[in-house]
């Protein structure tokens, strides 16, 4: 089946740049005249994931939910953009085999440092981790699995948020043009 749609799935530790980056490409795509949604990993945890905890056996429920309906969405040439921490190679291996029929799954992987990511924590969720006050927190006591092979690698740190931005609205969403 023919797809114009896109899955932009972004990964990395907590405060890496998901969220603010998904966000802004939305805006940018729809300047440039094409919609898409947002499945923003902490929005879902109130929502659809409510009912799971942060034990791998949750999280990996959880990251096939996301994929599915990230796979449904895209199926409906709606452009989709995940910020999800998948801290597990698993989970990002699960979500490209739903893909990868279709050729449309690109995989950004946020490079950042937990030094900076501790450092742009304004919830504070980082520190309580540290402090244990916070069980399975991505980084401090659960593990990230960098991704072996992803679309595109991004350390937030080395490049603004628009730069960011640009950089991989050229390299995914210009591909057709």
């Amino acid at each position: 089946m023919a797809q114009n749609s896109k899955c932009v799935w972004f990964t990395g530790l907590p405060c890496s740049g998901k969220t603010t980056l998904t966000s802004g490409l939305r805006i940018k795509l729809l300047e440039k005249g094409q919609s898409s949604i947002v499945l923003d990993g902490d929005v879902l945890r109130k929502t659809l994931n409510s009912d799971l905890g942060y034990d791998i056996k949750s999280r990996n429920i959880a990251m096939d939910r996301v994929a599915q309906i990230a796979h449904l969405l895209c199926s409906q040439n709606i452009n989709t953009l995940v910020s999800v921490i998948s801290p597990l190679k698993r989970h990002r291996e699960y979500a490209k085999k739903i893909f990868e029929n279709e050729n449309n799954f690109y995989e950004i992987y946020l490079s950042t440092n937990l030094e900076e990511c501790e450092k742009r924590d304004t919830k504070g969720m980082y520190k309580k981790a540290r402090n244990n006050q916070i069980k399975n927190f991505t980084g401090i006591d659960s593990k990230y699995e960098k991704p072996n092979s992803p679309f595109m690698s991004l350390d937030t740190k080395e490049y603004s948020i628009s730069d960011s931005i640009d950089l991989i609205y050229e390299k995914v969403f210009k591909l057709d043009t």
